[in-house]
């Protein structure tokens, strides 16, 4: 099972990209021999805001980044999406990204990592609805970070005693749902 770990924060100084290590690494302690875990770092595919004449939802794919896209969100079984808090929603780049293609979500099962005001929960509910129409099976798995402020700080971020037994929790309804 690929699990794909998008990292939705391009801004500089981010801690989307040290959560995602965070998370990459402890779901790999679990030792799940079947699962393969990629972080997809939206800061280096540079997605530009899309702007083709066709809707997404036609499936036609115009666009070379766009094609090259569907290609990386379809060869994913499941997707773990990190985004901070934004003025009560999520990132701008991580709806960007989601809009980009369609039919290469549907089916397949969401996790959400979120922190910031609220520990990121408005992001969640906010994105939570966007990934249910366009047919992503929710999880019911969140990781909502506290103290993102002190603990964001540090070179690398490390989850406290809950972030860690969430992990375990957000992979195993991942697979779960994925074999539905």
């Amino acid at each position: 099972m690929n699990i794909q770990i998008i990292v939705g924060s391009i801004r500089e100084g981010r801690v989307a990209i040290k959560v995602a290590e965070w998370l990459h690494k402890e779901i790999n302690k679990l030792e799940f021999n079947t699962l393969n875990v990629e972080i997809v770092d939206l800061k280096e595919w540079d997605l530009p805001f899309f702007a083709g004449k066709n809707s997404p939802a036609s499936g036609i794919y115009d666009q070379p980044k766009q094609q090259e896209w569907a290609k990386k969100v379809a060869s994913g079984d499941a997707f773990i999406f990190i985004t901070p808090e934004y003025n009560h929603g999520y990132s701008p780049v991580l709806k960007n990204a989601i809009d980009y293609v369609y039919k290469e979500w549907q089916s397949k099962p969401a996790a959400f990592v979120s922190y910031g005001g609220t520990n990121g929960s408005r992001s969640i509910d906010q994105i939570k609805q966007v990934c249910a129409f366009i047919g992503m099976v929710d999880s019911n798995a969140v990781i909502e970070i506290r103290d993102i402020g002190q603990r964001g700080k540090a070179e690398i971020f490390k989850g406290n005693e809950f972030d860690q037994k969430a992990v375990k929790s957000v992979v195993n309804k991942l697979i779960q749902y994925a074999n539905v």
